[in-house]
């Protein structure tokens, strides 16, 4: 080869990594797209697209696209399996995801093998990461903090007779255990525990069951379909002169729809707040962003939280952490990262950080009104 024709070799080469096309980081997202928690996915999809391509339009990260590649599944531990297998074989970093404890555990190994980084939504399950699985995470938080503090909302309001119901599901069953032993601890009587069934539509036999045990308030710890549905027939039967409140899996629009406007004047429940709520620059531009391309706010704290695990995962892309294993040490160094729903930050075992509970009651227009602390 000439010396003329070596210098143009070696010119392209050193010219070669400039005009290489910039790469591409894809992330997961599983969410109930289809199913009763339907409207829960379909948000968790709204606000990670919106903030994928927010990211995109800011020239990525590190000059690298994100892409997001989504699988319904379904509210359903099988469909779960199903859609960790297919995002595990797709090439992502991370998973964000999913909603319901019991889904999202159904998913948790598959990835885990996978050595892929996953990070819960609305998996308040306290199991969910006292199994030592070193890339999982979550941005809800616990249900025993949860139980703590309902626990002491129960003790603040007077209530001496309380009724405990759950679903039997694992977020709805282990918040129920988790108040009882801070109501025991308290010195509260808990005068009826018991489970309903999941998807029926007559209630009146478990509410008939109840009225008779004669509580103060009912805390359901169930889903907000349950939740409305027991609202509105509690007022047709007219037994309206004992408050109910629930858990942060109460914090859904749709409540109102299934229980009616005025069946549900009154009804309280301990949550995460929304953006709405919040004064942070973080919330406040999301929130107009959101609004500006979908016509609405979010209508759950769940899809929030979706949110900031997507912004986790790209602070951690952002500081040069490319692997899952990589991003995974970089989320256990996390503190005080602005999110959507308050500071990000996460311990050893992968739990969020932080006290984010607050109470909300709806009013006579239907709406969740902050209450103040």
């Amino acid at each position: 080869m000439c010396v003329l024709a070596r210098l143009c070799t070696i010119f392209l080469l050193t010219l070669l990594p400039l005009t290489v096309a910039a790469g591409e980081f894809k992330i997961g997202l599983m969410c109930p797209l289809t199913g009763k928690w339907a409207s829960e996915g379909q948000d968790m999809k709204n606000i990670v697209s919106l903030l994928v391509e927010k990211a995109n339009a800011s020239g990525g990260v590190g000059g690298n696209t994100i892409s997001l590649v989504v699988e319904d599944d379904a509210g359903d531990p099988r469909t779960a399996a199903l859609a960790a297998q297919k995002l595990a074989s797709s090439g992502v970093l991370a998973v964000i995801g999913t909603y319901g404890s019991a889904v999202t555990e159904a998913s948790q190994n598959i990835l885990d093998e996978a050595e892929l980084v996953q990070i819960g939504t609305g998996s308040t399950s306290v199991r969910l990461t006292e199994k030592g699985l070193q890339r999982f995470f979550r941005t809800c938080p616990r249900d025993d903090a949860q139980g703590s503090y309902a626990g002491a909302a129960l003790v603040k309001g007077g209530y001496k007779a309380v009724a405990l119901l759950h679903d039997n599901s694992s977020y709805a069953k282990g918040l129920a255990e988790e108040t009882r032993s801070a109501l025991n601890t308290a010195g509260v009587k808990v005068v009826f525990y018991d489970a309903l069934t999941p998807g029926e539509r007559d209630y009146t036999a478990i509410l008939t069951k109840l009225k008779a045990a004669k509580p103060d308030i009912i805390f359901f710890t169930g889903y907000y379909p349950e939740t409305g549905m027991l609202l509105r027939q509690k007022k047709e039967m007219g037994w309206n002169d004992v408050a109910m409140m629930g858990g942060d899996a109460s914090n859904h629009q749709d409540l109102v729809k299934i229980a009616g406007p005025e069946a549900s004047v009154g009804y309280f429940f301990i949550s995460p707040p929304l953006p709405q709520d919040m004064d942070t620059s973080e919330a406040k531009a999301f929130l107009e962003a959101y609004k500006s391309k979908y016509k609405t706010v979010p209508v759950s704290v769940w899809a929030i939280l979706a949110g900031d695990a997507f912004k986790a995962i790209e602070g951690a892309l952002a500081s040069g952490a490319h692997t899952p294993d990589a991003i995974a040490a970089w989320l256990k160094q996390l503190k005080g990262m602005p999110g959507l729903s308050g500071t990000l930050g996460f311990d050893a075992k992968g739990d969020r950080v932080g006290e984010f509970y607050r109470v909300y009651m709806v009013d006579d227009k239907g709406d969740f009104v902050l209450q103040p602390k």
